[in-house]
């Protein structure tokens, strides 16, 4: 539980920390680049971390079964399908998400 609470805290703060140190006149799309491939380097290295000992993936099918099970659940400790999320903060997910695919 304190995980969560401390996991939702930081992705509050990096969030509006974002939005707050840019400049005026800067665009909101590069607000969301930044947010975007900063959780593109977090997905790279959990995913990492996550296979380190499981075997390679065969498929895509696999792929995607590790994806939405073990590492969607990991990270959010809720179902894929069961996600509700506030838009405003779906850069740094989508983000996350590229990450582990790549």
């Amino acid at each position: 539980m304190a995980d969560e609470a401390l996991f939702l805290l930081l992705h509050n703060e990096m969030v509006s920390g974002v939005y707050k140190s840019a400049e005026q006149g800067e665009e909101n799309g590069r607000c969301i680049t930044k947010l975007e491939n900063m959780g593109f380097r977090v997905g790279q290295g959990l995913i990492e971390r996550f296979t380190k000992d499981t075997a390679r993936f065969k498929d895509e099918l696999d792929i995607m079964k590790f994806i939405c099970k073990d590492f969607w659940t990991t990270v959010f400790k809720k179902q894929i399908d069961n996600l509700r999320t506030n838009h405003q903060y779906l850069a740094f997910t989508c983000g996350l998400i590229r990450g582990g695919l790549s």
